[in-house]
């Protein structure tokens, strides 16, 4: 072997140690996720979790963890569908807020406007004030059980809340309420002329790439759509019965995790609302000072994090997303009550992505 052929192997020998190392390092980092991820499953008995991470502009993560289905044995996977629960909020504040710059929705108009069918108050509720858990619509009562008669249109679901009195004058407080959203729902069907589930998956799932996230009807046979469990007395028992169909724009969705990343991203990219919205939405109103909440999203930390939780029978979720280094954390799990703070905060961690700092005891 001459000298020339010499240096080229030793070049290709370089380049294939290079490779090597290159490919090392990502699958010893997803080791290490995995095994986050497992113990937090371990430690709360979780049967199945999901979980996406974008990073920049690319999916850098995405698993799913234990089982879909106990009672079959089917194995979670990416492509296992997990309830949202109140995620599906951030999804129908952007569908109301395309609204808006299409100069058909008026955030400031009385919501009559557009949804007749909501009873008119001792005081005007706008769609901001509903985007923004300041309308003063009640959420769900102490042990209000999960409903399950089905409701064929949106405001049919009216019937459970909309008789009663409002908690405060609106905009003069912040109180979570999932039924608001309902109202919003009512809303943008009246501004599009479309049916609410249809306009959203026109102008936020299909543009965001969401193809895996669709209505959680209990008519409708969902392929890969999990099972739900809650913990009594230390045991997984099946969560109950639960017809989300009375709040499908505040908690009616299923979907995947890297359907959520990839929503982040789009929001990140400009692709579903303007620069210009976002930062109105991913604005605190100044009576959420406690919990600091924009028009479908809350905002930890001045806003330096955007994010929203869902619970409800089957499920627990998160989306984290950190807007200063374009990444997002996606967490679905199969169990009600499920706690995944620790579980997305310490994935940030080792990803080195700036996290929220633990709770003060």
């Amino acid at each position: 072997m001459n000298a020339r052929s010499r240096s080229l192997v030793l070049v290709l020998l370089a380049a294939a140690h290079a490779a090597a190392a290159q490919s090392a390092a990502p699958a010893a980092a997803d080791a290490r996720l995995d095994r986050i991820i497992e113990d937090a499953m371990q430690a709360q008995q979780i049967p199945a979790v999901s979980v996406a991470v974008l990073t920049g502009d690319r999916l850098a993560y995405s698993k799913a963890f234990g089982s879909a289905d106990l009672e079959n044995s089917v194995p979670a996977t990416p492509e296992t569908l997990i309830r949202t629960g109140s995620i599906a909020k951030p999804i129908t504040a952007v569908a109301a807020m395309t609204l808006v710059e299409s100069g058909r929705l008026d955030l400031d108009a009385p919501v009559q406007s557009y949804c007749a069918a909501f009873p008119p108050k001792q005081w005007p509720i706008t769609a901001r004030e509903l985007l923004s858990h300041t309308s003063g619509i009640r959420h769900y009562l102490p042990g209000e059980p999960e409903h399950t008669i089905h409701y064929q249109w949106m405001a049919d679901g009216f019937a459970l809340f909309a008789n009663d009195p409002l908690l405060f004058r609106p905009g003069s407080a912040y109180s979570y309420s999932t039924y608001g959203y309902t109202v919003v729902g009512c809303a943008i069907e009246g501004a599009a002329g479309a049916r609410f589930q249809d306009y959203v998956d026109e102008h936020v799932l299909r543009p965001a790439g969401m193809t895996h996230t669709f209505v959680d009807s209990v008519l409708e046979i969902v392929p890969h759509r999990a099972r739900g469990y809650q913990l009594i007395d230390g045991r997984v028992k099946n969560s109950v019965l639960m017809d989300s169909s009375y709040k499908i724009p505040g908690g009616g969705y299923v979907t995947t995790a890297g359907d959520l990343v990839r929503f982040a991203q789009a929001l990140l990219d400009g692709k579903l609302v303007k620069p210009a919205t976002l930062k109105e939405m991913w604005t605190a109103t100044a009576v959420s000072a406690k919990d600091p909440y924009g028009l479908g999203f809350a905002l930890p930390e001045g806003g330096r994090f955007v994010l929203h939780t869902g619970g409800q029978s089957g499920t627990s979720t998160e989306l984290f997303i950190i807007p200063e280094t374009h990444s997002a954390i996606a967490v679905l799990a199969n169990l009600e009550h499920a706690q995944l703070r620790d579980l997305v905060r310490a994935i940030a961690v080792e990803l080195k992505q700036p996290a929220l700092a633990p709770a003060r005891p």
